[in-house]
Parts: structure tokens; sequence; C-alpha cells
């Protein structure tokens, strides 16, 4: 038997203050596990991996069960800003200098293709998430230079990516951004990540997933199953489990490319609209620790950065106000136009890996238990890619291209 959840982590352990998201919406309700059971697939998790997960499996007819010990998506879900990327972290230019260019420009085809799976999946469902087709602005940080971009332009050309190179007087005039350089792109989207992660759940249920309520503290890993046991001593019994758990990440997962730290975010009070930039663009910047920014249906300016190391949740709470008075300062200088007073500020754990990539396939040694984790600023587009890989290693047709994202992989050196 081994421990799943050592820590015994809260949702209030994975982010403080209040978000914007899921207001006036109530999401599916959980039925308590009164008896031991079966299924193909345990997924262990019910935010926004878990839900996309679930209703993918749901969807290819297997029989799936959902256990969160909580209410489901107001753990890391609610914390997220829901800017949903194409681009990851790491630029193409840092990832072709560790694996080189075909493999790094793959690596960013296929996260663009999800984000565009991603946008089919919510229009072909009909969910109600407030998900709207933005472009992106990569802008350079405040003490860069406008050749900072010229590299990175040139090979997401080389790699066939859309985009579009801006010099300062380009973007200034274009978008009134004041910086040096940036490159426009289309292809991502913003949404309420709340309602998205509900209506997946509302899905997968009507097509006879169960969502129950149970903290699953133990597994045994068998040759056929997965026997997971729950702290009242109930048992789900699966072929396959898939660990969606957020940043409450097990003890026996854990690797030297993941570690975890805070991101901090504010919304902004309702902004008139000539108070926004032009085509509502997601906005991220070329640094280390990048600003990041998009706005809300209501007209809320949404701005998120600030990370640092922090891991104890009572300490990422205390630093809020500060955080919060740091990104109303930073919006004051990307964009004079906007009233910067937050309304709603809030902070939340933040599983990252070296070199941007997610940790998404079997745990090593135990091939009927799966894992998605390591999503980095890309949490809701990874979670579209790890729906379809974990689907497919269930289904016993994995990819070689699987092995980038493996938890075993080697560590680049980054």
């Amino acid at each position: 038997m081994l421990d799943i959840m050592p820590d015994d982590q809260s949702q209030d352990d994975l982010h403080a203050g209040s978000s914007p998201w899921g207001r006036g919406r109530h999401g599916p309700q959980t039925r308590p596990l009164t008896e031991s059971t079966k299924a193909d697939v345990l997924v262990v998790g019910g935010g926004i991996t878990g839900s996309m997960v679930a209703q993918h499996l749901a969807a290819r007819g297997l029989d799936v069960v959902i256990a969160d010990r909580e209410r489901p998506g107001l753990g890391s879900t609610a914390a997220s800003t829901a800017m949903l990327l194409g681009e990851i972290d790491r630029s193409l230019e840092e990832l072709t200098a560790v694996y080189g260019f075909e493999r790094a420009a793959a690596i960013y085809r296929r996260s663009l293709a999800a984000m565009q799976g991603l946008g089919a999946l919510v229009a072909g469902l009909g969910i109600d998430c407030i998900f709207r087709n933005r472009p992106t602005l990569y802008i350079t940080a405040e003490d860069m230079s406008g050749s900072a971009l010229v590299e990175e332009h040139r090979l997401r050309q080389r790699a066939d990516l859309p985009g579009v190179h801006l010099g300062h007087a380009d973007l200034l005039s274009g978008f009134g951004i004041d910086r040096a350089a940036a490159i426009y792109s289309p292809g991502a989207a913003e949404a309420d990540p709340l309602l998205m992660s509900w209506g997946l759940l509302t899905d997968a249920i009507s097509r006879g997933a169960r969502l129950l309520d149970a903290n699953i503290k133990t597994y045994d890993h068998g040759p056929s199953s997965v026997v997971a046991v729950t702290d009242d001593g109930r048992v789900v019994e699966a072929r396959h489990v898939v660990l969606a758990t957020g940043y409450v990440m097990p003890d026996f997962v854990k690797n030297g490319l993941h570690e975890t730290v805070s991101s901090y975010a504010i919304a902004t009070v309702p902004q008139a609209d000539r108070a926004l930039w032009p085509e509502h663009a997601l906005i991220w910047e070329a640094s280390e620790d990048y600003l990041y920014c998009r706005t809300t249906a209501d007209g809320r300016i949404v701005i998120g950065g600030g990370d640092d190391a922090t891991t104890d949740a009572d300490q990422r709470a205390a630093k809020l106000a500060g955080k919060t008075w740091f990104l109303e300062e930073s919006l004051r200088r990307l964009w004079p136009k906007a009233e910067p007073r937050a309304a709603c500020s809030w902070s939340g754990a933040f599983g990252t890996t070296c070199d941007g990539l997610p940790l998404i396939g079997p745990v090593p040694s135990m091939p009927r238990i799966l894992a998605a984790y390591g999503y980095g600023g890309n949490g809701i587009t990874f979670s579209f890619m790890a729906s379809r890989m974990l689907a497919a290693y269930i289904a016993g047709q994995q990819q070689s291209w699987f092995e980038t994202f493996a938890l075993d992989r080697d560590p680049p050196g980054l």
C-alpha cells in the first residue's frame, strides 16, 4: 500500500483570496461513496484536469469514477487566470537550445494543436464558460531591447507557427503599448476556468461517469487493476487510475524536474471600453518571471505574476496585500489608461518544471497509475493534451512522442 495524499493538503492550501470565476453558479453535486465499487478508470481529482480526462474517457465509452474529497474545481482551478495559450513558458529559442530545433518545434506545434482542440471541444459541447478566441502579444520586458525577440520570431517562422513581429513603433501605434517589441499571434483564448471545469464534469456525468465525494488515501497496484482505498475503508477497484490532483503531488510522483511555487493575480474594477487595449489580446512578457494579463467579459483586467518560491499556504496568504500593490503598479506602468484598483485578488500554488513541459504519463514501475502534473502557465491547454494522451495510454495506443512529457525523462540541464 502506498499513500496518495501524504501531506493531507486541502483546497485552502492551494489558493488564498477570491477570484472572479464561477460567480452565481454552482458545480455538479458529488454523492457519497456508500459501498465499494468497480470502474474502468478512477480519476482522482475533480478540477480542470480531472474533468477534462473524465469527459473524454466517458465519451469513449469507458466506465469512469471521479473522486474528489472537496468541492470540485475549488482548488487550483479556481486560482487559474485561464489564459489559454498555444505558446508555452519556455520560448522556442530556449527549447531549441536544449532539445534541438525539430523537437522544440514539434512541441510548440502540439501545444497549438491542443489549443485548437480545446476550442473545438468547448464549442462542440456547448459549454457556457465565456470562451473567447483571442490573439496574443508576447512583449519584451521593460529592460529588454527590440532585438530580443528577433531570433524567437525567426524560429517560429521556420516552424510554420503563425505570428508577426512588431517593432516599437508598430506596437505603440497598433496597441498603445510602450515596449520595445512584441510577437503578435492568433490562436489563443480566454475563459472562465470554473465554468469550463463544471461544464465538462456535467457532460461526463451525462455519459455515465460517477462523481463521488471520496478521499482516496492508499492504493495497491496489481497486474490487472489498481485497488484504491478511501479514508473510511471503502474500495474503488479500477483497471487504471489517473492522478489529477493539481498541485497536491504524491511523494511517489515527485522528481527533480518539478517544483511548486506561488503565483499571484488581481482582477480590477470594471473598465470603460476605451480603457481596454485593442482586440483584448492576451499579453505576457518575454522574461523569466513574467507578468501576464487579459480582460474579462464584464470589462475587468486580470493581471498576474510576482511568482516566488513560497510553498507555505499561510506565508503565501500573508504576501497577498503586498503582491496586490505590486500588480496594480505593474498594470499602471504597462497600461496607463486603466484604473488599476483591484476588485479581488488571489494567490495560488503553481507547479512548474525546469523545461516548461508537463509531466504526463504512467508513474514509473506502475503502468496502471497515470499522472498529469507540472503544467506551468499552460494548465488548461496541457490539461486537454493530457486527456488525449492518457486515453491513448489506457487504450494501449501510446505514441513515441509521448516520451517528451514522461515523468521519468532526463532533466534537460536548463
